[in-house]
């Protein structure tokens, strides 16, 4: 087993989760952006009012994004089945 597959294999993973969690990430982030600037202007502190937007607009995003999302994931699944033989040493 060589040790630039496990790390190509490594950077791929990572490369796959980044892109997996980014919309549902940036949905959030977002939605808090909002819910903030919302709460300054109307000087409404109130830690949990958040909460509730941000996993409404976190699901709706992956209602939107799901698809690609699993697509993602079985491209992954399926390049680390075409690397066993190269792990395997075959």
């Amino acid at each position: 087993m060589d040790s630039a597959i496990v790390m190509e294999i490594a950077r791929e993973a990572v490369m796959t989760t980044l892109l997996c969690a980014a919309p549902l990430m940036l949905a959030a982030l977002v939605t808090g952006l909002a819910i903030s600037v919302l709460q300054a202007a109307t000087q409404v502190n109130e830690a949990t009012l958040s909460f509730v937007p941000k996993i409404l607009a976190v699901f709706a995003t992956l209602l939107i994004c799901g698809a690609w999302i699993l697509d993602q994931l079985v491209l992954f699944t399926t390049y680390l089945f075409e690397r066993i033989p190269l792990l395997v040493g075959a």
